[in-house]
């Protein structure tokens, strides 16, 4: 199998101070131990507080981006890291060098596009933002000009991290990252996405890493609870909103 840039990612337990402390008493971060790493796609997934967007943050600051998000910045970090887990994670390159790369986080976003905006007014007049649509990022949706990061400025032979990138994106939108996902594929790229979107996680042949109470395993697309409660839904939604709605009466007759 062909390795782009991540073989794998593992969890040195003899830098870890306190495995009763924030992140590391997170079932699904005390399992780590060696974890293997698609050399094209790999979906952390799972409920809010799993860990999977912590993961992700260790690995993006490991790999020399910004806790914030944007590109690689190797020579601003040196060994000062914004998470507690970095510092306790190894990661496993290969020889492959990167050209390119980008750390994408929903929440922090609109930092970066502040940022961005005050580059372009300074000493690069002009030769930022034509990599991103040629106009501030405020001045555009959240949906586009998520795209134009994806269509513009990020160029393939790198390594991708996306935190939840379907905040930005409608379902149409969100199967047009899919086909640009797999034409920066063909360009030697590799992606590591947490996300909640069965539509994302869908692209073929990646792995998913499953982050739960019980800890973290690899599964199937259709084993992820994901699929499955969206699956039921529209299977017959009538019954499914029904049935959830008789609860919440129950609950609120219970108060």
């Amino acid at each position: 199998m062909i390795r782009h840039f991540l073989h794998s990612v593992t969890l040195d337990s003899t830098k870890v101070p306190d495995w009763n402390a924030y992140p590391f008493s997170v079932p699904a971060i005390r399992q780590i131990e060696t974890l293997e790493l698609h050399p094209k796609v790999t979906f952390f997934v799972g409920e809010n507080g799993s860990g999977k967007s912590t993961l992700l943050e260790a690995i993006a600051e490991r790999m020399g981006f910004r806790f914030s998000g944007g590109s690689r910045v190797e020579s601003m970090y040196k060994h000062e890291y914004a998470s507690p887990l970095t510092p306790a994670l190894k990661v496993s390159r290969t020889t492959n060098k990167m050209m390119d790369g980008f750390f994408l986080r929903a929440e922090s976003f609109n930092n970066w596009a502040t940022e961005l905006d005050e580059l372009e007014a300074t000493e690069y007049c002009g030769a930022v933002l034509k990599y991103y649509g040629g106009k501030s990022l405020h001045a555009q949706s959240h949906g586009e000009s998520f795209l134009n990061l994806l269509t513009q400025r990020i160029s393939g032979h790198g390594l991708y991290l996306f935190d939840e990138p379907e905040a930005a994106l409608s379902p149409q939108r969100q199967l047009s990252m899919l086909v640009r996902l797999h034409d920066l594929i063909d360009e030697f790229s590799q992606f590591i996405i947490a996300t909640h979107s069965p539509l994302i996680m869908a692209y073929p042949d990646a792995w998913i890493y499953q982050f739960g109470p019980e800890g973290l395993q690899r599964v199937d697309y259709e084993d992820t609870e994901h699929f499955q409660i969206t699956r039921a839904f529209m299977r017959d939604p009538k019954i499914m909103l029904k049935r959830l709605l008789r609860k919440e009466d129950e609950l609120d007759l219970g108060m």
